[in-house]
């Protein structure tokens, strides 16, 4: 076997067992069923901040903001509506919680009666989570006298939360304090949390701002998939952090408030929230200020925290102090969450989960979605997507498929050199490397394309499977979502009766494949045709198995990235084609690859080529 074939063997057999290993050992588990009962649900009040002001010397030993409410925010208080283009929802006057959000944009499933995707719920539903604010007491001051978890606020102005429609809620303390809360919206996610306090008492008080994000419970729906973030998701003066569930309860545990508590100090820019896999809520504090950034699990409740601290406010009587913090509550939206990066809110993108290869997924996808803005369709932006990466692979596409041409023409001379040295290995690759030498020959540059395409395909798969704008993206026919795998089978006849195919990673459907599995297969076949067959009989058997192998393997895979694989494999053959051709070769992909060998005497022919030199008849 020549050093060519070696070296596409080995690049071709690592990068698929690295894909076989990755896709197949490790498959997205089914999303957990449910068993929550909303009767049941915990009534307990949220953790406030951890150390966020010095114990009040008025306080009981021990006391601190956990003790402030024992009770929590029922369902039928009273409520302040919120309604947008985009979002609809409703804020809880027991607490001033948001903590009802409806995202209009997306339902749950690509069936047009699907519920539309809801993602803050309050305590007493199935799985609570909310946003929650107050002020933390410090001298002068005891927890009731500072608005919480189940303050009970009133509506000072504005009737229904909208864009341009802020709402302002106003309570005042038994010790004479004013606090206001004034919320307002933008046209997209973006919430603008306005904190004020009027000191009416005749003593110095301070007291330190927080914000809160609540979430009884791990998700419903948690896909614990390793390629995905699902957790807390946090920025601090440059450095991401990402924090799955279940490393939150490893975090050390505060005596004075019973949770355990992962604190950071950020000196300029931060911001901390959850992510799931395409939504998102996230606390921001204004850029440039000092902030305490907390993640906080309470075990014995079972509550996941994320929390802003904000400096404490010192107020001599009839003193007054503001304080606005930012609340991202909706879809993981690529040019939304730009945009607001734009605005001020630093690393913000960061928020979604570029992996690894981000250097790769984010310019990846930003080509992809300006090609899906031109085209109008995410299928079509795929091809696209595929033609552009091939066309700027095709410099070195090009050196190696003239490589493999000469190669092919070489193959006479390498088989007299093979019965010469017989068994002797070292005159052989004596022998073999003095032809390249001579001949100007790189035997290993047809690997370089191979081995860029992991990269790249890798970098793709995490693209489709993680970022929003793929999620129930149509391309054609029954193509409805290029982030699930192909609905057609026999079953159906691939697509053109109206019935869905066999469940998706079913033992049905990895039998009753879809087009674009075959397409897959057949694309890879002729794309194989080209290259020069292993002379090892067992290599040749691998290399031959492959296409049909990956066409089951990749069937459970989402469609867009099949689209993707099976557009690339088209152009690539296209490329070695008309490539090989150019270099004197007449491709048969239905048997041998017919080549006019100009060097070759009649007499040194091998007995199986039986085509001509070009340009002879």
């Amino acid at each position: 076997m020549d050093d060519q074939n070696k070296n596409l063997l080995l690049a071709t057999a690592l990068s698929f067992v690295v894909i076989l290993v990755w896709f197949i050992l490790f498959p997205p588990p089914e999303p957990p069923v449910d068993t929550a009962d909303p009767a049941t649900a915990q009534a307990t009040a949220d953790l406030p901040p951890t150390g966020g002001v010095a114990t009040a010397p008025s306080a009981a030993p021990g006391t601190t903001p956990a003790t402030q409410a024992t009770t929590a925010a029922a369902p039928e208080a009273p409520r302040v509506a919120i309604e947008t283009e985009r979002l609809s929802g409703s804020i809880s006057l027991t607490g001033g919680r948001i903590d009802t959000l409806k995202l209009k944009d997306y339902r749950v499933s690509i069936d047009e009666n699907a519920d539309i995707v809801q993602m803050l719920r309050p305590v007493g539903d199935v799985a609570p989570y909310y946003a929650l604010y107050g002020w933390a007491p410090g001298t002068g001051l005891t927890l009731d006298d500072v608005p919480g978890a189940n303050t009970p606020w009133q509506v000072a102005s504005g009737e229904t939360l909208g864009i341009g429609s802020p709402v302002t809620l106003q309570w005042q303390s038994p010790a004479g304090l004013t606090f206001t809360r004034t919320i307002s919206v933008d046209e997209n996610y973006m919430f603008t949390v306005t904190q004020g306090v009027t000191n009416g008492s005749e003593a110095t008080v301070s007291m330190a701002p927080y914000g809160i994000l609540a979430r009884h419970g791990e998700p419903q729906n948690l896909k614990n998939f390793f390629i995905l973030h699902e957790g807390v998701v946090a920025m601090a003066d440059g450095t991401l952090a990402e924090i799955d569930y279940d490393d939150m309860p490893d975090f050390p545990v505060v005596p004075s408030e019973g949770a355990r508590a992962e604190v950071t100090q950020v000196a300029e820019n931060g911001w901390i929230g959850f992510t799931d896999h395409y939504w998102m809520t996230t606390l921001i504090p204004q850029p440039g200020s000092a902030f305490k950034q907390v993640a906080k699990f309470d075990d014995a409740r079972n509550i996941y925290q994320t929390e802003v601290v904000l400096p404490t406010q010192s107020l001599a009587p009839g003193g007054t102090a503001q304080v606005s913090t930012q609340l991202f509550a909706g879809a993981k939206e690529w040019e939304a969450i730009r945009n607001y990066e734009k605005s001020g809110v630093e690393g913000f993108l960061d928020s979604i989960d570029w992996g690894w290869f981000f250097f790769l997924t984010k310019p990846i996808f930003a080509v992809l979605h300006y090609l899906n803005a031109w085209i109008g369709n995410m299928g079509w932006a795929i091809i696209g997507l595929t033609l552009l990466i091939k066309a700027l692979l095709f410099p070195l596409a090009y050196k190696s498929y003239v490589s493999m041409a000469k190669m092919k023409e070489l193959q006479p001379e390498m088989e007299k050199i093979k019965e010469r040295a017989g068994d002797d290995r070292q005159k052989l690759q004596q022998e073999m490397m003095a032809l390249y030498k001579k001949e100007k020959v790189n035997p290993a540059s047809g690997c370089l394309p191979i081995l860029l395409q992991i990269p790249i395909f890798f970098s793709l798969y995490k693209v489709i499977f993680v970022t929003l704008e793929l999620r129930h993206a149509p391309w054609l026919g029954p193509f409805q979502d290029l982030s699930a795998p192909d609905p057609t089978s026999i079953m159906n006849l691939f697509g053109l009766l109206p019935f869905a195919g066999p469940e998706p990673g079913s033992i049905m459907a990895l039998i009753f494949l879809g087009i674009l599995p075959l397409l897959l297969g057949i694309s890879m076949w002729l794309q194989q045709k080209l290259n020069p067959a292993p002379t090892d009989p067992t290599q040749a058997m691998i290399f031959a198995w492959m296409p049909w192998v990956f066409m089951f393997m990749l069937g459970s895979f989402a469609s867009g990235l099949v689209i993707y694989w099976i557009a690339n494999n088209v152009i690539t053959f296209t490329q070695q084609y008309l490539i090989m051709r150019s270099q004197g070769f007449k491709p048969d992909i239905l048997g041998n690859i017919k080549s006019g060998i100009k060097r070759q005497k009649v007499d040194d022919k091998p007995a199986n080529a039986d085509s001509k030199p070009k340009g002879k008849k």
